[in-house]
């Protein structure tokens, strides 16, 4: 018996842990893409219960200017990756995080990259790919609605915070590429880069007291999107700031019609 009982206590355990294991909302998984010559790490978020018997969903996040770097930490700890924390049965969904390099933005060789690991993530996992989504937070905002017009790559886009023409006081850090520069050389971006958005479902948010990107950037964005006749949901938070993307992310609405977008 002294043989027999401490198997039944160890496998009892085992048992007890894998069990924990499966009610835990799955940690970030860490992942690399190489382009060219470079190796870039992202992050992988799987919901809760994931399982390869089904299709998933796919999000494509895009970090602020604040978390920028290639440490493939910085970009977990504000905007989307804390919601999937604090909400994993609401977030039924892979999550694409991808990290941009210091003093660089979501457009050339960045955008390339963050498409890349998309790539992979949906040929390592189970995915749907009538069901992929692409959000962003301030910078990623900006790179979100600018990525917005490869429409045959996604089914929904919800920029935050974000700015589609630079302001005088903003000026890029390094010229943009010739399709970028063709939206906001443009003399209206809006229209330009609405036009090539198409008919993509859009959701956008901003807080009416942002004092890093103007209100009137989602506000004009919106409206000419509208003018096209292309469907755009828009919420304007009265009392938020620059940081709106927690009440957003937050708004199980969102999720609800985000998760529910399909390809056509």
């Amino acid at each position: 018996m002294s043989r027999v009982f401490p198997r039944v206590i160890a496998f009892v355990l085992v048992a007890t842990a894998a069990t924990v294991c499966s009610e835990r909302p799955a940690g970030f998984l860490e992942r690399s893409v190489t382009l060219g010559e470079r190796t870039y790490k992202y992050r992988v978020s799987l919901p809760a219960r994931y399982t390869r018997v089904r299709k998933w969903p796919v999000i494509l996040y895009l970090h602020g200017s604040g978390e920028r770097g290639d440490d493939n930490t910085a970009q977990l700890g504000v905007g989307l990756p804390p919601a999937l924390q604090a909400y994993p049965d609401r977030y039924k969904c892979i999550v694409v995080i991808p990290q941009c390099r210091p003093g660089q933005e979501w457009y050339g060789e960045m955008e390339s990259m963050a498409l890349a690991a998309l790539d992979k993530t949906m040929a390592e996992f189970r995915t749907d790919p009538r069901r992929v989504y692409l959000t962003g937070i301030s910078m990623g905002g900006a790179g979100a609605w600018y990525i917005a017009r490869h429409h045959r790559r996604f089914a929904a886009v919800v920029p935050i915070a974000g700015e589609v023409a630079r302001q005088p006081n903003d000026p890029f850090p390094s010229d943009p590429p010739p399709d970028i520069a063709l939206i906001v050389g443009a003399q209206d971006p809006y229209a330009t880069l609405a036009e090539q958005i198409g008919n993509m479902p859009v959701w956008a948010f901003h807080g009416a007291k942002d004092d890093v990107v103007p209100v009137w950037q989602s506000q004009k964005m919106i409206a000419a999107i509208r003018a096209r006749g292309s469907r755009a949901h828009y919420t304007e938070y009265p009392d938020a700031g620059h940081d709106c993307w927690d009440l957003a992310y937050a708004n199980p609405d969102l999720v609800h019609w985000l998760l529910n977008q399909r390809m056509r």
